[in-house]
């Protein structure tokens, strides 16, 4: 009855998603596989004979790429903002260091290729890697050295991670004071104060003719005067003893003190027949407008005082450009908000569903990117492949946003949904089809492949933390940010966590993924096209 049931496939990818579930949940001093385990369960099932059909693999394989490259997009494009060049230098440095020393070490140990390109993958902890080279070779190898390799590779980058303050002799704490300053300058934090108009040269004149905004970057929400608070317009003219409330960062707020005249710690509220409401941007016909095209003081006489995106308080400065999902805080008369909410969408229902057209329509976009070749000579030619081609479409289509009515973009829930189930369902048929020879490879390699996934490992960090720390003199919080996300590692960002409060990590971090992984697929592509 169980074989009979083993072997209908539908039943048994199920049976190893839970299985794998289970094991991954299982904690030793605070590691755990995670989702990897569905793999680990997947060759022992191909083992005993269990099979899961390929089509079921590709079609994971690439709901699960495009849904990292839609979620990296603008962090891809946008990691060379700040430290760019950094973070750029230090991730070609790991991809080339872990392939030089693949392709070294297999040359060495005479390695087939397939063992390389699954060797590189699991060292490097990367389940992209590993759906690149199963696209490129079409061999269980790559999955069995991806298995040998990868356990060492999660276990080896936290143990770097702890022992990172020892090794390069550096406070965590300190190091987080020092970026915490400097990144007041790229992040200032949006703050509101009450000021007492005191300035003789503003009595009299409206706020259009002040230009307060363009000449302090202050955003005037309300103003009072003789007692009665009202929203504030470009007409508004002030005079000696009004109280404004105005919106910015520290900077703009202390711009605007010398302008009008001293901060004051008096309460400005809301004003009886006015509302401040929090509306969320989910018409798409909106979005990547800027916000003073919308004329929302002028048409609506409504006011924006904060924009919250992705966590973040941004200044709603009248050249930035509306997101979809954006929180717009917005003071005005109740019936006036209310008719800005229509405008914006308001809608969460919009927010939480998922609109399949654009995902099909960038995967087809994404697979015939990926049918392009280039020829380079007679003996060379280039193509993005199944995942390099779904990967790249879905980055650039990420960083558009908007293509006419279409949006390139998903909640984070949808995000995350259809990731875990391409990547459950892949990770279950490449398992699977490489348990089959499973027992009769590791008896001929296992011991090989797992010592050469250590060097793998451990030379790229390495090589990394000395070049960052002592060649480009990063802070430590951006130093390990930026090795892990060349690593691909999540389990050593969580490691990073335990170590301190800081967010640099994460944001370094972020920039870095997205930017390794791109370079090693293509990296596996250049040895596959090469060797194979």
């Amino acid at each position: 009855m169980l074989e009979s049931l083993l072997q209908n496939s539908y039943f048994s990818v199920f049976v190893i998603i839970a299985l794998g579930f289970l094991l991954g949940n299982v904690k030793i001093k605070g590691v755990s596989l995670d989702s990897s385990a569905v793999l680990f369960v997947a060759l022992l099932f191909g083992h005993f004979g269990v099979e899961i059909p390929k089509v079921l693999g590709n079609f994971g394989l690439v709901l699960f790429i495009f849904t990292i490259g839609i979620q990296s997009g603008p962090g891809f494009f946008d990691s060379f903002k700040k430290n760019g060049k950094n973070i750029f230098i230090l991730s070609v440095l790991i991809i080339a260091s872990s392939g030089a020393a693949g392709i070294g070490l297999g040359y060495l140990f005479n390695i087939d290729t397939e063992g390389v390109l699954g060797l590189i993958s699991g060292a490097l902890s990367s389940t992209p890697a590993l759906a690149t080279a199963t696209d490129l070779t079409d061999s269980p190898l790559v999955s069995i050295a991806y298995g040998i390799t990868y356990p060492f590779s999660v276990i080896g980058i936290i143990l770097f991670v702890k022992l990172f303050p020892r090794i390069f002799r550096v406070d965590l704490a300190k190091e987080a004071k020092k970026i915490e300053e400097v990144n007041k300058e790229f992040y200032p934090e949006v703050k509101q104060a009450v000021f007492k108009v005191k300035n003789p040269t503003v009595f009299g004149k409206t706020l259009a003719k002040l230009q307060v905004r363009s000449m302090t970057g202050a955003v005037i929400s309300r103003y009072s005067h003789e007692g009665v608070i009202s929203l504030a317009k470009a007409r508004t003219k002030l005079y000696e003893g009004d109280l404004i409330k105005a919106v910015g960062t520290e900077n703009s707020l202390s711009q605007l003190e010398l302008l009008i005249g001293e901060k004051t710690d008096m309460k400005l509220p809301v004003g009886n027949n006015q509302v401040s409401e929090s509306l969320l941007v989910t018409n798409k016909n909106i979005v990547d407008q800027t916000l003073g095209s919308l004329n929302l003081t002028s048409v609506y006489s409504c006011n924006v005082t904060y924009i919250r995106r992705s966590g973040v308080m941004l200044s709603p400065s009248p050249d930035i450009k509306i997101k979809f999902g954006d929180k717009l805080v917005v003071v005005g008369e109740q019936e006036n908000v209310k008719e800005v909410g229509m405008l914006l969408g308001n809608d969460e229902k919009k927010l939480s569903s998922t609109d399949f057209f654009p995902i099909a329509l960038g995967i087809i976009l994404g697979i015939l990117a990926g049918q392009i070749q280039l020829s380079f000579s007679d003996s060379f030619t280039f193509s993005l492949g199944l995942t390099g081609g779904v990967l790249i479409v879905a980055l650039l289509l990420s960083k558009a946003g908007k293509t006419g009515s279409i949006l390139w973009t998903m909640s984070d829930t949808s995000n995350q949904l259809l990731r875990q189930l391409g990547l459950l369902l892949f990770l279950a048929e490449v398992g699977t089809t490489a348990g089959a020879t499973l027992i009769a490879t590791f008896q001929t390699f296992g011991l090989l492949y797992f010592f050469i996934g250590i060097v793998i490992t451990l030379v790229p960090m390495i090589l990394s933390g000395i070049v960052g720390k002592y060649v480009l003199k990063l802070n430590a919080l951006e130093l390990l940010g930026t090795i892990i996300g060349g690593m691909t590692s999540t389990p050593g960002l969580a490691a990073v966590g335990s170590m301190t409060d800081s967010n640099v990590p994460n944001l370094t971090y972020a920039s870095a993924y997205p930017l390794a992984m791109v370079l090693l697929i293509i990296m596996l592509q250049v040895i596959g096209f090469i060797a194979l």
